[in-house]
């Protein structure tokens, strides 16, 4: 799958933050059962690869992705675990000629038109705006439809449900990311019930090709 293709399978991607290998499996199982199949497992803990691995052996439903890539050493470990996609919060030359030569598909991180054409320049029509709402959030996303027509986004970073359905509205943007589907107490707790709720909510979020 590419990358909009995976995009495509959820209007909202979670951006999710593991601290406990234990909770990766009920978790990502918890979302799944609630209509979200794209999962971004950040690498912002010593968890996360132990998770991303045991996500992927075990719920097969899910389309797991590593966030928090910035390097090109990071791309590398994303792969070994078995994602089947990478994002970054932002880029530069290196890390996206490794990105663009692994084969792996993948979301660099922009905030700037110079970003975009950064990103556009070594290969990549579909960006990750972040920190979305701090970047000029939907505002933003309506100026860069003008020079770039042919990008799509996933803006991340501010979002949440009662926001996303302006981001989503947008003809440029593919899905949006946001970390409110796997807030931290639910998480802790084992509320996986709750989590499914948030997750439900969030899938019936629909774009506009949607509804097409």
């Amino acid at each position: 799958m590419q990358t909009r293709e995976i995009l495509a399978a959820s209007p909202v991607m979670p951006v999710i933050v593991i601290d406990e290998p234990a909770s990766a499996v009920p978790l990502a199982r918890a979302l799944v059962a609630g209509g979200i199949r794209v999962l971004e497992v950040t690498l912002r803990t010593a968890a996360a690869l132990d998770a991303i691995r045991a996500i992927v052996a075990e719920v097969p439903d899910a389309l797991v992705g590593v966030g928090t890539i910035v390097s090109p050493a990071d791309l590398d470990a994303a792969r070994a675990a078995g994602a089947r996609f990478g994002v970054s919060p932002g880029a530069n030359a290196e890390l996206l000629a490794a990105a663009r030569d692994s084969g792996l598909p993948f979301l660099p991180g922009v905030m700037t038109p110079s970003d975009v054409v950064a990103a556009v320049a070594a290969g990549f029509d579909t960006l990750k705006l972040f920190p979305a709402k701090q970047a000029g959030g939907v505002g933003m996303l309506k100026a860069l439809g003008g020079p770039f027509p042919q990008l799509r986004f996933c803006p991340t970073g501010g979002i949440d449900l009662a926001s996303a359905p302006e981001f989503l509205a947008l003809p440029n943007v593919a899905c949006v990311g946001g970390s409110w589907l796997t807030p931290a107490d639910k998480v802790k707790a084992g509320d996986w019930a709750a989590i499914t709720r948030l997750a439900a909510d969030a899938a019936a979020l629909r774009r506009p090709a949607d509804a097409a």
